[in-house]
């Protein structure tokens, strides 16, 4: 099951306001484990950013006059997210950016059913907690250190452990044959999956258990 996790920076908060994105971070999972695969740009809004928003991600005009417009890149972005979940964090706000600049495109907008809002996944399993990004982290004992300023794909990859966190799927289960030189391949990398599973005995292991017992517990190990 492939997902995107996807974060934007933005000049402002509101769109109603003429506010525009300027940064996209988007990296690829793959049952719950991180691929390779990641977009990422820096965008020139076509207008100065927000005070407000310059101490939050700290992008200067200067710097993001320089960039491609989203018009740019808005082919490569929705090939990425093309046929994946996104997950987002506060997903409201991103999709209101995101949609705003399709529809100035007159580009089809995402549709929120297609998204899942961790913030919202949050406030259900801890309601009345504080459920910031930063907040989480802090709750799933996650560093967040380099995290000193809003950046788009710092705050994906701190989402996507957050994400494992909150739907339970802590753990990675392995294949666990024997392989020559205990090298994974990429086949076998696929695999992995994050999950809590009950791992039951097998029938034999029960009987060697159960022999273990009767030949080890009646020594004195004390």
């Amino acid at each position: 099951m492939k997902e995107v996790i996807l974060d934007t920076e933005t000049t402002g908060l509101d769109v109603k306001d003429g506010h525009r994105i300027v940064e996209i971070g988007c990296l690829e999972i793959d049952n719950f484990v991180l691929t390779s695969k990641k977009f990422h740009c820096y965008l020139n809004p076509e207008r100065k950013v927000s005070e407000q928003a310059f101490k939050v991600h700290g992008y200067t005009d200067t710097f993001l006059a320089a960039q491609k417009k989203f018009s740019d890149v808005v082919d490569e972005f929705l090939d990425f997210i093309k046929d994946k979940k996104l997950v987002i964090h506060n997903a409201s706000f991103d999709l209101s950016h995101l949609n705003n600049e399709l529809a100035i495109l007159r580009k089809n907008k995402i549709n929120s059913k297609n998204v899942i809002d961790t913030l919202e996944l949050a406030r259900k399993k801890f309601p009345g907690a504080q459920n910031s990004l930063d907040a989480l982290c802090k709750r799933f004992k996650i560093d967040n250190s380099r995290r000193t300023k809003h950046t788009a794909l710092i705050d994906c990859e701190l989402l996507s452990k957050v994400y494992i966190n909150l739907t339970g799927q802590k753990e990675p289960t392995f294949d666990l044959e024997v392989r020559e030189n205990n090298i994974m391949s990429e086949s076998d990398n696929k695999k992995i999956k994050y999950y809590n599973k009950v791992v039951k005995p097998t029938k034999e292991e029960v009987k060697l258990h159960k022999n273990f017992l009767k030949t080890n517990l009646k020594k004195n190990f004390f």
